[in-house]
């Protein structure tokens, strides 16, 4: 396990040699373990789900899933690269689906997105950069809010941390069809408004909240952005929330886009009994 050392910063080591985005989930996608881990959790029963309700898995139509987390009923915590296109437009949020608690098919509460706001600097670039995983977030307005009783949403960490122990919660390649948690792993380095993390993730984490404690309860200190390769181990990379999300909340309050969608020449490869409420889809607890 690595061991954090603040004499001797470690995330410029990491971010030299960072792999890829951890982009959207596919069933063919090669290159990281399928197998789920031993210190994972998989939340195959409804029992189970209680306290992670608010974790679900993104569909987008015609390119694979991601993973985010309310925040608020109707809005949905994620990866800017989730819903950015190699071109840096983004997807149209009708294409976006989200399923809260996930299950074998089953699931707390769905709904389509209705509008996405994305970070102002985040830019899809040919190589992975700090400022690049550091702008990494977006933020979903849902079309139909998911009742509190239902799914209630995360609240974000409060402050800046150094160290400490960590949880992640995600819907991961090979194991996308139900929420696997971590219940520990661990802050590598922190600087600059990023994090690297010895979390159990892989391609379709991307989004994934991770969570620290704040006041004895868990809150969302970051979000799962990419991974690279250090000493032959997969390390974590995310970004700090602070002042971040109040952004792209008030850009979805106020209805009009600050940021403008930048065409480019570059492209780069990407790297998976029911009641009806408005648009919204709730399943019975089993």
């Amino acid at each position: 396990m690595f061991e954090y050392r603040k004499s001797k910063p470690l995330l410029g080591v990491f971010l030299t040699t960072v792999l890829f985005l951890l982009g959207l989930s596919w069933p063919q996608m090669a290159g990281a373990a399928d197998s789920l881990a031993k210190d994972l959790d998989r939340l195959d029963r409804r029992a189970e789900l209680i306290g992670w309700e608010g974790v679900g898995r993104l569909d987008m139509r015609g390119k694979g899933t991601c993973s985010g987390a309310l925040i608020a009923a109707d809005l949905v915590l994620t990866a800017a690269h989730c819903v950015v296109k190699s071109d840096n437009t983004k997807i149209d949020p009708s294409d976006v689906m989200f399923r809260a608690g996930l299950r074998n098919g089953d699931f707390i509460a769905s709904s389509k997105g209705l509008r996405i706001a994305v970070h102002s600097d985040y830019r899809h670039a040919a190589k992975i950069t700090g400022a690049m995983i550091r702008s990494d977030v977006a933020v979903i307005k849902l079309a139909t809010p998911i009742p509190n009783a239902l799914a209630k949403p995360f609240l974000l960490h409060r402050s800046l941390i150094s160290k400490g122990e960590l949880a992640v919660a995600s819907y991961g390649r090979g194991r996308n069809d139900a929420l696997s948690v971590q219940r520990a792993c661990n802050i590598l380095e922190a600087q600059k408004g990023l994090y690297s993390f010895d979390c159990d993730i892989t391609f379709g984490s991307s989004g994934a909240p991770v969570f620290a404690l704040d006041g004895g309860r868990k809150r969302i200190v970051s979000v799962v952005s990419s991974m690279s390769s250090h000493n032959g181990r997969i390390v974590g990379h995310g970004m700090s929330l602070l002042d971040v999300v109040t952004d792209l909340k008030r850009e979805i309050a106020n209805g009009a886009p600050m940021r403008r969608d930048v065409p480019v020449v570059a492209r780069r490869i990407q790297v998976g009994s029911t009641k009806s409420v408005g648009k919204s889809k709730f399943v019975s607890a089993k």
